[in-house]
């Protein structure tokens, strides 16, 4: 019997020791407009708000939520938040070694509503399209009517 096997009559009591994903950080060259992307391309998701206090810390640092090098997509449900993040480097041309995959009623309208949001074809798969949002990553749009 290993450690598993002893603790599985016991599993619905320990599950808050295991992690749960809260946040997505993505490095990116323009983090508001990539927010704004994102926000509109999932469902459930808005930029997060920002308030008097956000406006003044970054009116100190010379900033606006414009450029903002940190910026929050938050969602309306149990989703992780999508952190955006300034960096001066850009994507090397190779594949990301993560990346999302988004499902809408009919694949061929979500490619062409994310293309008119900034997002670009890359390639056609029998059940997929890889595309490329507007900081060159990589996501995948898969075939199936979302649950």
């Amino acid at each position: 019997m290993n450690a598993y096997d002893k603790i599985l009559p016991y599993i619905d009591d320990v599950k808050w020791a295991m992690a749960q994903l809260v946040e997505i950080v993505i490095d990116c060259l323009n983090p508001s407009q990539l927010a704004r992307f994102w926000a509109e391309a999932l469902s459930d998701y808005q930029v997060r708000p920002y308030t008097e206090q956000d406006l003044a810390r970054l009116a100190s640092a010379g900033l606006t939520p414009e450029t903002d090098v940190s910026v929050a997509v938050d969602s309306d449900g149990d989703g992780p938040i999508l952190w955006f993040q300034k960096t001066e480097t850009p994507k090397p041309h190779q594949r990301n070694r993560l990346h999302l995959d988004v499902r809408g009623d009919d694949r061929a309208t979500e490619v062409a509503r994310l293309r008119a949001l900034g997002a670009t074809l890359r390639d056609e798969h029998d059940t997929f399209t890889v595309m490329l949002d507007p900081d060159g990553n990589e996501f995948c749009v898969q075939d199936g009517a979302c649950d």
